[in-house]
């Protein structure tokens, strides 16, 4: 019986010393986005990867991450409250996904506030960009990991060249169905009309509407060059992609995971930055994209003229529909704006 006992014992001491033994299971980070897995075309793939590369070195595989690309985890809405509810972990946003959850994100697609690459980074890796991820976690229980702007909005149409808010009276402009961007192209004179991406070809080589508005890469990939003669470089809104992380998750990290997460998140976001520059500027964006349309760059007087009349009709948007507090943080944008724009100046 003694010895029976004896080798049970010693059977369980080889047990608890081999599980003893066995190193921790790996942390896992489900990171998802809509678009296709291509790092080198697509601004959100490349952050995933380099995020990817960099936090499992940091971390020495402590944190796997997994990437979901191409909407595999749901729709905008659906991924989002799998972050919220911490089933995914990680989500890289567009401002029509963050903005059921928070509306006030929509300030961001003020129109004609700025049409610089450069103030739009200034802008969220300042003091406007902390305040405003501070709010967003205070107000979703959601934090944000960095946010990527992205290329501006620019004017195409089958009609004529758009030089001036004159020129879009009576055009058929299609929109997302976006109330701020109904609204934008209504209060220009044009007719706004919502259809969705998927239809956008046929309806503009079918004349259903006349023209659209949408980032350099976007006309691109849609070859929507192709079904359109005039492209106006208006530079009206600011894209934008908001990535955010669970915020439970994420606190209950290690101080130093959280600081590989970080600073794995900020080398990722700057090569989000860049791909979306570069797809731009090379034979996938404008050069391409010139050879196949005619291309006017409004003159600052032009210019103007949109800001004159969009703006004012923004803000009143805006508070109808986000109210006080909408209009206190359309005036804290648009003097953050001012502020580095001011500071550009002086810096000459």
């Amino acid at each position: 019986m003694y010895r029976k006992k004896s080798i049970v014992l010693f059977l369980v001491f080889c047990l608890l010393i081999s599980l003893i033994a066995l190193p921790a299971a790996a942390k896992v980070l489900k990171l998802a986005h809509l678009n296709p897995q291509k790092p080198f075309d697509i601004a959100t793939a490349a952050v995933s990867a380099v995020f990817k590369t960099e936090l499992e070195a940091r971390t020495g595989g402590d944190i796997k991450v997994e990437i979901y690309p191409s909407g595999t985890l749901g729709n905008e809405r659906e991924t989002m409250e799998q972050v919220k509810a911490g089933i995914t972990q990680s989500y890289i946003a567009s401002v029509g996904g963050i903005a059921p959850f928070y509306p006030l994100i929509d300030i961001t697609s003020l129109p004609f506030a700025y049409s610089s690459y450069e103030i739009g980074c200034e802008l969220y890796d300042g003091p406007f960009g902390q305040e405003l991820a501070q709010d967003i976690r205070a107000k979703t229980g959601i934090r944000v990991l960095g946010f990527i702007p992205q290329g501006f909005f620019q004017f195409t149409n089958s009609k004529r060249l758009v030089k001036s808010p004159a020129d879009m009276k009576g055009l058929k402009m299609r929109t997302m169905n976006n109330p701020l961007h109904m609204d934008f192209m209504n209060s220009l004179g044009a007719a706004a009309t919502p259809v969705a991406w998927a239809e956008i070809y046929t309806a503009l080589q079918t004349g259903v509407v006349d023209g659209q508005h949408n980032p350099i890469t976007v006309i691109n990939l849609g070859k929507i060059y192709e079904v359109q003669k005039y492209l106006t470089l208006s530079n009206h809104m600011a894209g934008l992609y908001v990535w955010v992380i669970n915020d439970r998750w994420f606190s209950s990290l290690k101080a130093e995971e959280k600081a590989a997460v970080q600073g794995a998140a900020e080398a990722a976001v700057i090569a989000g930055r860049g791909i979306d520059r570069l797809v731009t500027a090379t034979e996938k964006g404008l050069p391409a994209l010139a050879a196949e349309m005619e291309i006017y760059t409004p003159t600052s007087e032009e210019l103007e003229q949109f800001r004159a009349i969009a703006i004012p009709a923004a803000k009143k948007f805006f508070a109808q529909t986000l109210g006080q507090e909408g209009t206190r943080w359309v005036e804290k944008y648009l003097n953050a704006v001012g502020e580095i724009k001011k500071a550009t100046m002086s810096n000459q």
